[in-house]
């Protein structure tokens, strides 16, 4: 695979983009990575899809895979959550922003367009998180953290690795992408086992959705490398 290669589809977003809270005005989030069943490369390279949120308050558009709407659905109702179910929050949006700057990073580096619609996606998913966030009146760890830095220390160990491993190759930089979305559907499905709150299972739901897709288009791209 050569590095010129640009791939048109856009990634989703986990059909999640709460409106006007995460960026004050419309929010645009794509489908997966992967090509549908039966595609030609160069049917893979001119398809594009995306959905679109708009200024509707705290909630999502539900999109169709051809990129279509069918219709507005309000974030679910605020529950309760446990102190380490807090916590766990709290460590969603270091995740979240780990993969957004380690794909940011591989972007910049690799002249293939993977890494930034996933990146795009990654903004949406942790502006979804800091939302619930400020619900539950939860310290934002990712707050004020310039790229690449991070409040916990795992976390930044685990960026700092993995952004090496992606800059000795693409395939690196590939393979990193996947573990980061492996890791992040067993943190989700983990967190989900016990989750009682409508608004924060919503939230996860869509995420461990977002991270599955993302998973499979790097599975993809490393087959296809």
């Amino acid at each position: 695979m050569k590095r010129n290669v640009r791939i048109a589809t856009a990634v989703t977003a986990g059909v999640l983009a709460i409106g006007g809270l995460l960026a004050g005005g419309a929010v645009a989030a794509g489908t997966d990575e992967t090509p549908a069943p039966g595609t030609t490369m160069q049917q893979q390279m001119m398809t594009g899809r995306q959905h679109y949120a708009g200024r509707h308050g705290e909630g999502m558009h539900d999109s169709r895979r051809d990129g279509s709407c069918t219709g507005y659905t309000a974030l679910a109702a605020r529950g309760t959550l446990t102190a380490a179910q807090k916590t766990t929050l709290a460590g969603m949006a270091e995740e979240e922003k780990l993969a957004h700057d380690l794909y940011t990073a591989f972007a910049a580096r690799y002249d293939v367009r993977v890494f930034e619609r996933i990146a795009a996606a990654e903004t949406s998913q942790l502006s979804a998180v800091r939302t619930l966030l400020d619900r539950y009146d939860v310290t934002d760890p990712t707050a004020g953290k310039p790229t690449g830095e991070f409040t916990d220390p795992t976390v930044q160990a685990t960026y700092d690795r993995l952004l090496k491993q992606g800059e000795d190759s693409l395939s690196g930089a590939l393979k990193a992408g996947r573990t980061v979305e492996t890791e992040d559907i067993a943190a989700l499905t983990e967190a989900l086992s016990g989750l009682t709150a409508p608004d924060t299972r919503q939230v996860y739901t869509n995420l461990l959705a977002a991270s599955e897709r993302h998973q499979a288009a790097f599975e993809h791209w490393i087959a296809a490398e």
